[in-house]
């Protein structure tokens, strides 16, 4: 599948430049700097607290920046809402669980798809989805709030998968679940920016799973970016406890 978007001339889709942010009188995020390239998989991490989640609601729209600024395939985006990220190629998945417990697997993902216009590509995505995630095509017509935890993350990863994203945000997808289930959503992450150049920020605590899966780690540290350095950079480091 061929994306029909531009990136900046440097082939950047999403740059993040000084970024401060906060909620209330409190600022969590104090100068942030961040670049995605096409197909890439970069990992945010950091302690609780650092500032990784106000950092990536920050660019989807949930959190207004109070200073920097947010460009997406070119574009400041810096006034964005969530219905403009997600009209134009951008989703969230909070490290919450955000299915529709009440809805079926298929109704769930059908929300999802409620940007796409496409019919076709509302129907090619269904069918895409359900592939990559066998246990959501088995159980297609079983109310999603009676899935397991691990199930139901699938699920969510599903629904942002149905608006066709070029540029997902997720916040820790491995949290909570066994190992084979982070394994298997790591390994769609990756074949997804493989396979059809999408970009993926995710935020991650375990260094494990972010080298599994990642192009480059981004460390934060007290609300700031500190590292951005190569999967590879990380392996043969082997310590990391110093930069946290």
């Amino acid at each position: 599948m061929a994306w029909r978007e531009k990136s900046s001339a440097d082939g950047s889709v999403l740059e993040v430049e000084g970024l401060r942010a906060g909620y209330g009188p409190q600022t969590a995020v104090f100068d942030a700097d961040l670049t995605l390239r096409r197909g890439e998989v970069v990992a945010l991490m950091g302690h609780n607290g650092a500032g990784k989640t106000t950092t990536v609601k920050s660019i989807f729209g949930l959190v207004k920046a109070r200073a920097g600024t947010v460009r997406y395939e070119g574009r400041e985006v810096g006034g964005w809402r969530p219905r403009d990220s997600v009209a134009n190629g951008v989703s969230f998945t909070p490290a919450e669980q955000f299915v529709f417990a009440d809805l079926s697997v298929r109704d769930n993902l059908r929300l999802g798809s409620l940007s796409n216009r496409s019919a076709e590509r509302r129907d090619a995505r269904m069918e895409q989805v359900l592939d990559l995630f066998p246990i959501l095509g088995e159980r297609a017509d079983q109310r999603a709030g009676t899935f397991s935890g691990g199930q139901q993350r699938m699920l969510s990863i599903g629904i942002a998968l149905m608006s066709d994203p070029r540029l997902m945000l997720l916040d820790e997808p491995s949290l909570g679940l066994s190992p084979a289930v982070v394994d298997q959503i790591l390994k769609t992450l990756r074949e997804l920016a493989n396979n059809e150049s999408m970009t993926v920020l995710l935020i991650e605590q375990n260094m494990k799973y972010a080298l599994e899966v990642a192009d480059r780690v981004v460390i934060m540290h007290r609300g700031s970016t500190t590292l951005d350095a190569t999967a590879e950079e990380m392996r043969r480091r082997g310590n990391w406890w110093d930069l946290f």
